[in-house]
């Protein structure tokens, strides 16, 4: 196909018995042509200093070998273990993200895909295909496969367990890397630095034109996206498993307060104008499309027209996190939380720390300051949202009114002082959505922000992939 899609593992099974009779795997072609391009933007490899590497098509082909394998699990009765990958990726049921590591101080990805299936895909085919001797006391046979795995240190968790907006589970993620989402996420901004410090022309090849580094840019400055995803949901996070009455392994344990203000400190950094602003070497190579080019979805969106607009990119990517830290149901799940257990962290804590470093740390120089006046306004959008959610609770919705009334009281005594004509524009426009909101919220009309590129080569929701 020449478009995003899924790629899938279909069965046809007789309905008398759920014999599987048929499989049948079709696989997009979308997934190469995005992982190619992730080498791309990983190894900026056009050198003109001979033939380009082969690490580029050696990353694509491993992981249609993956994909390949996973599909077939699907014709096999298998479904996601999307725990996988916080157990030294034992699936290939599992959505995996490339690995990418430092090798020598040079970016490498020799390991960026499993090979093989894993030792959690060995016990799903145990369970499902062994044929136990006449006599065998079956049931016995089936839990003694699921004891073995268990004490092996192995977990299942499936696709509810895995979404970034509402779920809980601090070690079940799409798209990650890490026994540790937090700590993966504190490597890979390191990682991503590197790739936009050295990020230039040689990303696409000679002859193509400059236009078209955007195109590559995309996913180098998206690169931590999914582990962002990963790490928020720390924060209020549940660690649980699947339990039935009789087992032993019952866990039902909330996330310590010290590691969600660790995970909570590195995401902030995900938030700072320094790490969301697209150098200006990068911003300057890249020009309105030529006749016969034109922008897409796998674009950044504009705000300014034909032009490249690196701050339209900030918003998007900063959105996406500021939304999920908002999440009703995780702003509900933390009152609760804290609720039950006053040493969990309150909602307040969270939304002093995003107010404090999007409002009240201010940026002189004009360009960083410009994306803290943009991460400012989305943190004050979502807790308007957060605050008219008739999804969150009651106390989440209390909370979020008051930060807001706070947030304009320190507004208001800012504006006493003479001020930058940037800050001062930025702070009564807020006081005036502030009182706006307070006096009329059946009247308000929320802002919609930017929406950065599909990062998934595939839709949004869905069993397969």
């Amino acid at each position: 196909r020449s478009t995003r899609g899924w790629s899938y593992g279909n069965t046809v099974t007789d309905p008398r018995t759920g014999e599987i009779l048929k499989g049948q795997v079709s696989l997009g072609s979308g997934r190469v042509r995005q992982d190619y391009m992730i080498a791309e933007a990983i190894l900026s490899p056009y050198t003109g200093k001979g033939a380009v590497p082969d690490d580029m098509k050696k990353m694509a082909l491993a992981r249609l070998r993956q994909l390949a394998a996973h599909e077939v699990g699907h014709t096999l009765g298998f479904q996601h273990n999307f725990i996988a990958s916080a157990d030294n990726r034992s699936s290939v049921m599992d959505y995996p993200h490339p690995l990418i590591r430092v090798v020598d101080g040079k970016l490498d990805l020799t390991a960026a895909y499993d090979s093989g299936i894993g030792v959690w895909d060995k016990v799903y085919v145990a369970y499902g295909y062994t044929e136990f001797p006449r006599g065998t006391d079956e049931e016995k046979g089936l839990q003694d496969i699921l004891d073995s795995a268990r004490q092996r240190g192995l977990r299942f968790l499936s696709d509810q367990d895995a979404r970034p907006e509402g779920s809980a589970h601090p070690y079940t993620h799409l798209w990650d890397n890490g026994k540790d989402a937090c700590e993966e996420l504190n490597r890979m901004i390191g990682i991503r630095r590197t790739i936009l410090d050295r990020f230039s022309e040689k990303a696409i090849r000679p002859g193509t034109p400059y236009s078209e580094l955007e195109d590559v840019l995309v996913p180098a400055y998206m690169l931590d996206r999914y582990q962002i995803e990963a790490a928020v949901k720390s924060i209020g996070g549940v660690n649980y498993n699947y339990a039935s009455r009789g087992d032993e392994n019952l866990l039902l344990q909330n996330v310590s307060p010290e590691e969600q203000s660790t995970c909570l400190e590195t995401i902030m950094q995900t938030l700072a104008p320094e790490f969301l602003a697209i150098p200006k070497e990068i911003v300057d190579k890249i020009p309105p499309k030529p006749l016969g080019y034109s922008r897409d979805r796998e674009n950044f969106k504009s705000r300014t027209g034909l032009t490249f607009d690196p701050l339209s990119a900030a918003e998007a990517a900063a959105d996406r996190t500021i939304a999920l830290l908002l999440h009703p149901q995780r702003a509900s799940r933390m009152v609760t939380n804290h609720a039950l257990d006053p040493e969990q962290p309150e909602l307040q804590v969270l939304l002093d720390k995003l107010i404090f470093s999007t409002w009240q740390t201010v940026y002189d120089e004009p360009y960083l300051g410009e994306i803290q006046r943009i991460s400012g306004n989305l943190v004050l959008h979502h807790l308007i949202q957060l605050a008219s959610d008739q999804a969150a609770s009651f106390q989440a919705r209390a909370i979020a009114s008051q930060k807001m009334s706070e947030l304009r009281e320190w507004i208001s005594n800012q504006l006493e002082y003479e001020l930058d004509p940037q800050l001062e524009a930025q702070y009564n426009y807020a006081v005036k959505q502030i009182d706006h909101f307070m006096d009329h919220p059946e009247q308000y009309r929320h802002e919609t922000p930017l929406e950065a590129p599909p990062g998934q080569p595939i839709g949004d929701c869905g069993l397969n992939y």
